[in-house]
């Protein structure tokens, strides 16, 4: 994709993207740590630099499941919705037509389309509230 659009495939660009696909979901801090161990030498501006690049090119998308950073996933994958835990800071998924009804509520009776892809739901997960999480 990257080179039918005139960009080069880097090493950094590489390493980037598959750092986010081995996370999962993870921050730019997150990824620049992942790609730290590979690459020492890349620094925390490229990481930015380059997840805004992969996003545009529609590689990787973000959320925001905090106050801090933006969440970086693959774009290839399934929409979902995600459930934040306050307590652990743990992510969880689940399907996005869970949401449809409230979603379809809103584009009849508002006209909002929702981004179901960015979606986060906070609140505590089963082990923080059984106390299992430390």
């Amino acid at each position: 994709m990257l080179r039918s659009r005139g960009l080069r495939l880097t090493a950094q660009r590489q390493l980037v993207l598959q750092a986010v696909l081995d996370l999962g979901h993870a921050t730019p801090e997150q990824v620049h740590t992942a790609v730290r161990e590979v690459a020492a030498g890349v620094n925390i501006t490229t990481i930015y630099r380059t997840l805004e690049l992969l996003e545009r090119l529609g590689l990787v998308t973000h959320t925001h499941l905090s106050h801090g950073s933006p969440t970086y996933h693959a774009a290839g994958e399934h929409q979902h919705i995600h459930l934040v835990c306050r307590e652990c800071g743990a992510v969880d998924e689940i399907d996005p037509e869970l949401m449809r009804p409230l979603a379809d509520q809103l584009a009849t009776g508002r006209g909002f389309r929702v981004d179901i892809g960015h979606v986060a739901l906070f609140g505590v997960c089963h082990n923080c509230e059984d106390g299992e999480s430390t």
